[in-house]
C-alpha cells in the first residue's frame, strides 16, 4: 500500500533500521536514532542503484514522490540521472571574470577600475545567478539603479561591457542566446558635451587677452603651449620633461605613462594608445625654454601650485580663459583650442586632410584609412604646418587674418 503522512508520523524506530515502502522504488528509511531518509531504488541495466532523496520532514511525502517522479521520466528517456553527474552551474560572475582577464592590452589601472566597477554594482546584483538563466530585465537591474544615482556614463560603460560578456558566454558555447543585445536603447545615455570654440573672427580678441594674463607664469605658458600645440588635456596636464627632445624640436606624448603615486590618471599618454609626436614650432620651443626655468627640475612639466610631484588642475586653463572674461561654457574653453586651430588649417588650403586628421590625433573611423594614417606620420607637412598655424597666430595678434589670405613669409 501506499505510504501516507499519518503512517510516517506515526512510523517508531526498532532496533535496527527499517524501510516503509510508497511506490515505483520510492522508500523512507527510518534509523535507530528515529530520523527518516527518503531513497529511491531503480534496477539499471540489471544493477540495483539507490539514490538518497532527502530527510523527512523536511522533504515531504509529496515532495518525495515529485523527486522519484523526475527520475523515472529521465530513464525514459535514456538519461540515468543516478549516474549522471549535473552540469555544472556557471555563474555571470565566473564568465565575467573570464572575460576581463582575456582583456590583456588594458593598462593595469584600467583593468583595476572596471573589476571594481564589476564588483560594486553587477556582482552583488546578478553575479552569483547562473548565466544561462539571465534575462534582459535581469540584467537590467543593476543598469538602471546606477541610471536612477545620476551616473549615466558608468550606467552606459557597464551595459556595453554586460553585452560584451553576454556576447563572450555565447561564443564559448555556454548559452545559445545573448538578452543583453536587448538593452539597446534602455539606458538614457548623456548628451554629446559642447566644446566651444570661438570663431576664428574672435582670435585677435583671444591673444590679447592671453597676453595680458596677469595670473600664474606658469598657467600663462600652459595656455599659449596648448593654444599652439592643441592636444588634449591629459596629454598637456600630465606632460613629463624627458617627453620633449629640443635637438629635434619635437614632443612624444607616448601611449602610456608611467603613473605617479597618488596622482590620478597620470598613467594616461596619447588618448589614441599610440605614441602622438608633436612638432615644436619656434614659438613653442622658446616658451618650453621659459618654463624649463621654472619647472625643469621637476618630472612634470606643469606641476601644481602647491604640489610639485602633482600637475595643474584639470580646470587651470579653462579658469584662466574665465579669469579673462571667457564664458568657458558657451564662448571657449581649452578643448575648443583643437577646434580653432583644425578650422585655420583646413581654410588655409594649405594642408592636406591626411596631415590635419594626424596632427590632431582623431580616430579614423575608416579601418583602411586609420591604418594608412596611423604608418605614415607625415611629419614632412606637420612640421610645416605647425610652424605655420604658430606664425599665423603672431600675425593675427594685431588684426585678424582670414587663414587663406595669411601670406607666410616662410613659404618655401
Amino acid at each position: 500500500m501506499p505510504l501516507t503522512d499519518t503512517a510516517i508520523r506515526n512510523a517508531k524506530p526498532k532496533e535496527k533500521p527499517y524501510k516503509l515502502s510508497d511506490a515505483q522504488g520510492l522508500y523512507l528509511l527510518i534509523h535507530t536514532n528515529s530520523s527518516k531518509y527518503w531513497r529511491f531504488r531503480r534496477t539499471i541495466n540489471g544493477k540495483d542503484t539507490t539514490r538518497a532523496l532527502g530527510q523527512y520532514p523536511i522533504m515531504s511525502l509529496a515532495e518525495a514522490r515529485k523527486a522519484r517522479d523526475e527520475f523515472l521520466k529521465s530513464l525514459a528517456q535514456g538519461v540515468d540521472p543516478l549516474h549522471t553527474k549535473p552540469a555544472k552551474i556557471i555563474s555571470f560572475e565566473e564568465i565575467a571574470r573570464e572575460w576581463h582577464a582575456r582583456k590583456k592590452a588594458w593598462t593595469a589601472q584600467h583593468s583595476s577600475n572596471v573589476l571594481r566597477a564589476f564588483e560594486t554594482h553587477l556582482f552583488p546584483a546578478i553575479g552569483s545567478q547562473p548565466i544561462n538563466h539571465l534575462t534582459t530585465q535581469d540584467l537590467l537591474v543593476p543598469l538602471r539603479a546606477i541610471e536612477d544615482s545620476g551616473k549615466l556614463e558608468l550606467a552606459s560603460r557597464l551595459q556595453q561591457r554586460t553585452t560584451s560578456i553576454m556576447r563572450y558566454a555565447v561564443q564559448s558555447g555556454i548559452i545559445k542566446y545573448n538578452p543583453a543585445q536587448e538593452l539597446a536603447g534602455a539606458i538614457e545615455t548623456n548628451k554629446s558635451q559642447h566644446r566651444p570654440a570661438l570663431p576664428l573672427e574672435r582670435i585677435s580678441e583671444l591673444l590679447s587677452k592671453i597676453d595680458n594674463y596677469k595670473g600664474r607664469n606658469l598657467t600663462r605658458i600652459a595656455v599659449n603651449l596648448n593654444l599652439l600645440v592643441f592636444i588634449r588635456s591629459s596629454e598637456l596636464r600630465f606632460a613629463r620633461w624627458d617627453e620633449v627632445n629640443k635637438e629635434h624640436s619635437i614632443w612624444e606624448i607616448p601611449a602610456q605613462r608611467e603613473q605617479l603615486e597618488k596622482v590620478r590618471f597620470s598613467h594616461r599618454g596619447s588618448k589614441m594608445k599610440t605614441p602622438h609626436l608633436v612638432p615644436l614650432s619656434i614659438q613653442a620651443m622658446k616658451l618650453i625654454e621659459e618654463l624649463k626655468l621654472i619647472s625643469g627640475e621637476e618630472v612634470l612639466m606643469f606641476p601644481g601650485d602647491h604640489y610639485q610631484n602633482k600637475p595643474i588642475s584639470e580646470n587651470t586653463i579653462n579658469k584662466a580663459l574665465r579669469t579673462m572674461g571667457f564664458d568657458t561654457k558657451t564662448e571657449i574653453c581649452g578643448h575648443g583650442f583643437r577646434a580653432m586651430a583644425c578650422s585655420a588649417l583646413i581654410e588655409s588650403g594649405r594642408w592636406s586632410r591626411d596631415a590635419v586628421e594626424r596632427q590632431m590625433s582623431h580616430q579614423e573611423r575608416d579601418s583602411v584609412r586609420a591604418a594608412y594614417i596611423h604608418k605614415a606620420e607625415h611629419m614632412e607637412e606637420r612640421r610645416p604646418m605647425l610652424q605655420w598655424w604658430a606664425d599665423y597666430l603672431d600675425a593675427c595678434r594685431q588684426e585678424f587674418i582670414p587663414p587663406f589670405d595669411f601670406k607666410w613669409q616662410k613659404e618655401l
